[in-house]
């Protein structure tokens, strides 16, 4: 077996440092916001109406990541659209766009000829398959992201704690919650290599949940949250590759596990 070091002398463990960086940016930011803004929910719903267009990538033969970023991009909009507009309850708004992009993925896979060898990769993850064109993807991401924030902080920040004052104060906020949405929809699509469709959920709560255990204040957790998120994501990959089980799983679980010890901490040192 290979010592830990000599695991940097190969490419394929390089772009996955690099992808758990910036994941663990991107996640810890949009996370945190997805958390206070108690939309969790939503962003399952678009997670799993992704896999429409990674379906129908598959079946017309072109990139399944970009696929998926168009269907997640719609359906996030549609959510905020049904919601707002259309004046659906939300929770029957997700589930219909939840079952029609499942409902147009198994469709579109089970049509495509052949068989999908890269398919697990999306549901469950690998992010030792990470592409060099993926990173880009990823940079570009966590860069869109930090500028959104940085140009706009106060107003996401009202929006997402008091939607009301924030319409009172005279903000945009429908504009905002489009750009917020899209936002989430992006950071749940680029970053399913790393843990897959079943699991990204995971990855945007469970770090953010043991942040909490600590402060409550929104930068502060954007913080702890990023830190926990690349702890739980490098401690993962590096047991998945000792003990030979899927990496995303093995990110999940040692992301549960941090959860747990810092909450028996928490609880034990009252």
């Amino acid at each position: 077996m290979n010592s830990l070091t000599e695991l940097f002398q190969y490419s394929f463990f390089i772009k996955a440092m690099i992808a758990a960086v910036f994941a663990s940016i991107s996640c810890g930011i949009i996370g945190s916001y997805i958390v206070a803004r108690r939309i969790v929910f939503i962003s399952g719903g678009i997670t799993h109406a992704s896999f429409g267009g990674i379906g129908l990538a598959f079946f017309i033969g072109f990139e399944p990541l970009l696929g998926a970023v168009v269907f997640a991009i719609l359906s996030a909009l549609g959510i905020q659209f049904f919601t707002k507009v259309a004046k659906i309850r939300e929770d029957s708004s997700i589930a219909i766009w939840w079952s029609l992009g499942m409902a147009l993925g198994i469709m579109f896979v089970f049509l495509t000829p052949g068989y999908t060898p890269n398919l697990m990769s999306y549901l469950f993850g690998n992010i030792l398959t990470v592409s060099n064109s993926e990173l880009w993807w990823m940079f570009a991401l966590v860069f869109l992201i930090i500028l959104s924030f940085a140009l706009f902080y106060k107003p996401i920040l009202y929006i997402a704690f008091d939607e009301e004052f924030a319409r009172t104060a005279g903000l945009r906020v429908p504009l905002f919650n489009y750009l917020t949405i899209t936002l989430v929809a992006l950071t749940v699509v680029l970053n399913i290599r790393v843990v897959g469709i079943i699991l990204i959920l995971s990855l945007l709560t469970l770090p953010q949940a043991t942040a909490n255990l600590f402060t409550s204040d929104f930068k502060k957790m954007i913080g702890l949250s990023t830190l926990f998120a690349f702890a739980g994501t490098f401690s993962g990959l590096i047991i998945s590759w000792w003990i030979d089980i899927p990496s995303g799983a093995s990110i999940i679980f040692t992301l549960v596990i941090i959860f747990g010890i810092f909450r028996l901490i928490k609880h034990f040192g009252q």
